[in-house]
């Protein structure tokens, strides 16, 4: 279930005030659906396709991990370069 457009424009990481890149579930299962911030190096879950926005249950992440991310987010053309 992926997530409202209306949604994800509004929507910012609650420590940095920075805007998210959307991870959606990928089409052939394997993986999950994610809210990623760069800024402050969070990842957030998607639970049914409802963001979890709590940072005490987000994942924080190496710069390296999320580098990576943001690669696979261009290639998939989820962000601008």
């Amino acid at each position: 279930m992926a997530i409202a457009q209306e949604l994800l424009d509004i929507l910012v990481c609650p420590e940095s005030r920075e805007p998210l890149v959307y991870f959606p579930a990928p089409e052939d299962g394997e993986g999950d659906e994610f809210l990623l911030c760069p800024a402050s190096r969070l990842k957030y879950r998607v639970d049914d396709g409802i963001p979890v926005m709590l940072i005490e249950e987000a994942e924080r992440l190496e710069d390296a991990e999320v580098e990576r991310l943001l690669s696979r987010a261009k290639e998939r053309g989820l962000v601008a370069d």
